[in-house]
């Protein structure tokens, strides 16, 4: 059984972002970013307090290891990641430790250094003498902008919920962490091209310690958002988008590209690619700009799901080199062959015997060019 507690969502051909959370916090932060990125990437989030009940002492070189260990364990070589607060923490780790491993580095509502012994000692103290509920109110206010608190009341009490399920024991192991992590120094070593991220309102890790970061990174830009500490529950859509421009790119067509390439496959796209003329590239941009980068990106249904609705749609309309093709895809869209029979059968239903037939042999022949 892994020590880890996390979740990963997302088609296997995808590339691997992981989130990690800040103090305090659950996976359930990035509750409403994951769907925005997902025809995008493969989603990898985890909780850092698992592991912080399970130590006496804790420092950011022992979280960044986890973020190593796990990936080590689910078989993902490299990464993009995205950490915020004591994630950010973290990430600032991995980028001067690990750089190889990843792909793009995000931190986000973070600094080299947060706060002193004396803020970190004073909390820790406050929270073993009183709990968790002596400092959630505050936390809130620093958390979330009024506006934001005012017009979201379910999703502050869901967050308040989640902070007060905190372990006092692992939450004080982790500001014993953050209390001793100084990157201050050695921001010159992360090896990565970087995105900082942070909130105008932040109080906890305000501009000036973003610019800070921005400044002494090579090779690193950064973005303000109008939320504070945790701007990625502020403005979800905002935040993803913002991922997905430092990731993947800001024009469609460079987007379409990419989800092309995690659904269709690298093989099949550059031969595409190879064969474009000057009779065929406008259609060959079209696709990519419109289908690939406008309809697979939409967020509310996943590309599993779209894989199947796709097959169904060929079954009925009789095209047969469309169909080998996305049934050949659907496994990249983690499509199994039991889901393509259940499909087949129901357009033997509703599309007619003859199509269900053709899309049975049309598979068994994809089966076996994939062996």
């Amino acid at each position: 059984m892994s020590k880890f507690h996390y979740k990963i969502e997302g088609t296997p051909n995808s590339p691997v972002l992981i989130f990690s959370n800040s103090l305090g916090s659950e996976m359930m932060m990035w509750e409403e970013v994951v769907p925005h990125l997902l025809p995008y990437f493969r989603v990898l989030r985890y909780d850092n307090l698992k592991r912080g009940k399970l130590e006496n002492s804790l420092t950011i070189a022992d979280l960044g290891q986890d973020v190593l260990d796990l990936a080590d364990e689910l078989g993902i070589d490299s990464f993009c990641f995205c950490g915020l607060s004591m994630g950010g923490l973290i990430g600032q780790w991995l980028g001067i430790n690990a750089p190889k491993r990843l792909k793009k580095l995000i931190i986000s509502n973070t600094g080299a250094k947060i706060g002193n012994d004396e803020r970190w000692n004073s909390r820790i103290e406050t929270i073993s003498l009183h709990g968790m509920e002596a400092i959630v109110e505050d936390t809130m206010i620093r958390w979330f902008t009024d506006k934001f608190r005012a017009e979201n009341p379910k999703r502050v009490e869901e967050t308040k919920a989640m902070f007060l399920r905190s372990d006092i024991q692992a939450y004080s192991n982790c500001c014993e962490a953050i209390r001793d992590a100084d990157f201050r120094e050695t921001l010159s070593k992360v090896g990565v091209e970087t995105l900082v991220i942070t909130g105008e309102e932040d109080p906890v890790t305000n501009v000036e310690q973003a610019e800070f970061l921005a400044q002494n990174i090579p090779n690193s830009t950064l973005k303000i958002l109008k939320a504070r500490h945790l701007a990625s529950t502020e403005l979800p859509s905002e935040y993803a988008q913002v991922l997905i421009d430092f990731i993947v790119g800001d024009e469609t067509s460079v987007r379409g590209m990419h989800v092309r390439r995690t659904v269709l496959g690298n093989e099949h796209v550059n031969r595409a690619n190879a064969k474009k003329n000057e009779f065929n590239a406008d259609f060959q941009d079209f696709i990519t700009k419109y289908a690939w980068g406008d309809i697979w990106t939409r967020p509310a249904l996943s590309k599993h799901d779209k894989s199947l609705i796709t097959i169904a749609m060929l079954i009925a309309l009789n095209r047969a080199t469309e169909l080998k093709m996305h049934i050949r895809a659907a496994f990249n869209n983690g499509v199994s062959k039991q889901e393509l029979k259940e499909v087949f059968m129901q357009a033997a239903l509703y599309c007619g015997l003859p199509a269900a037939n053709d899309a049975f042999h049309l598979a068994e022949e994809v089966f076996k060019e994939m062996e």
